[in-house]
């Protein structure tokens, strides 16, 4: 699924490509990309037929347009969600779900493949964070670390309440918003941390320092347009990032650890692949009562 880097690729395209575009045609395909959208697809093109965007935003994965009616367009880019700008005559790709005639004569498409992505129209709502308006059905997402709004130590002491694993504290979108399994696993590897080592347990300092390598993973790999294995996470001209070949954890089970040498192992946690060093990460001891 793609992270914070892969989505602000996304939507700096969109800013540079779409904001201040009017949509003279709106056309969705299909129900299930507007199924988060209780009116339908039908009602959903023509509710954004004829409307302008203003800017585009995202906090931690969650994308989505300011419209000049006052509402927000959320674009969930799911497990291989894509936003293509593109000529009118192009060949219409296979997954494609929706497309938005554009007033400068080119189209914008969203383009799903697992279908796990779609498009809903919302109000936007005071953020409790800053002064901005943002969409109402994401005010629950706390900032990410890009944001100027985000609070490292207040971060910090919520997850040290929680007595929770500490790559679970990361993933929680609640807490901190935009790092998922490839950039936790990369943070933990940074800070030497095991992603099992309880929260409670891991002092202050140290979780400043895993935050702090959150952030500098990701404004590296956003320096290198994303992590890309396949061909869905591409920007909105269908580039790939190259951020995978610079990863020191994620996807590398059986290989040298590059700090110590030490085969770097595959565990599994939450239903997913987590990568670790064995040795410069020691999983911690269960202590037994």
């Amino acid at each position: 699924m793609p992270e914070l880097p892969e989505v602000e690729v996304v939507r700096r395209g969109v800013a540079e490509h779409v904001v201040g575009r009017r949509i003279e045609r709106a056309e969705i395909l299909g129900a299930r990309v507007a199924r988060r959208h209780e009116a339908g697809p039908a009602a959903l093109g023509a509710a954004l037929t004829g409307v302008r965007v203003q800017a585009a935003r995202r906090r931690g994965k969650y994308l989505w347009m300011d419209l000049d009616d006052g509402e927000a367009l959320v674009v969930h880019l799911g497990m291989s969600g894509q936003l293509l700008v593109e000529e009118p005559d192009a060949p219409r790709e296979k997954h494609c779900h929706a497309m938005f005639d554009l007033d400068d004569e080119r189209q914008l498409r969203f383009v799903d493949q697992r279908t796990f992505g779609g498009l809903q129209l919302v109000a936007l709502a005071q953020d409790e964070h800053s002064d901005a308006l943002i969409p109402t059905v994401i005010r629950h997402i706390a900032p990410d670390p890009l944001e100027p709004v985000f609070d490292v130590r207040g971060t910090v002491r919520r997850m040290r309440r929680k007595h929770t694993q500490i790559k679970r504290a990361l993933l929680d979108q609640t807490l901190v918003s935009g790092i998922g399994n490839i950039y936790a696993d990369e943070a933990l590897w940074r800070t030497k941390l095991h992603g099992e080592r309880l929260t409670d347990k891991v002092t202050a300092a140290t979780s400043t320092e895993l935050l702090g390598h959150a952030t500098q993973v990701m404004r590296e790999a956003l320096g290198q347009g994303g992590t890309s294995f396949d061909s869905l996470y591409v920007n909105v001209n269908g580039a790939s990032g190259y951020f995978d070949r610079s990863l020191n954890a994620y996807g590398r089970a059986g290989r040298e650890c590059r700090r110590c040498g030490a085969l770097m192992v595959r565990e599994n946690f939450m239903n997913r692949g987590s990568f670790s060093c064995p040795v410069c990460q020691p999983r911690p001891r269960i202590v037994r009562s």
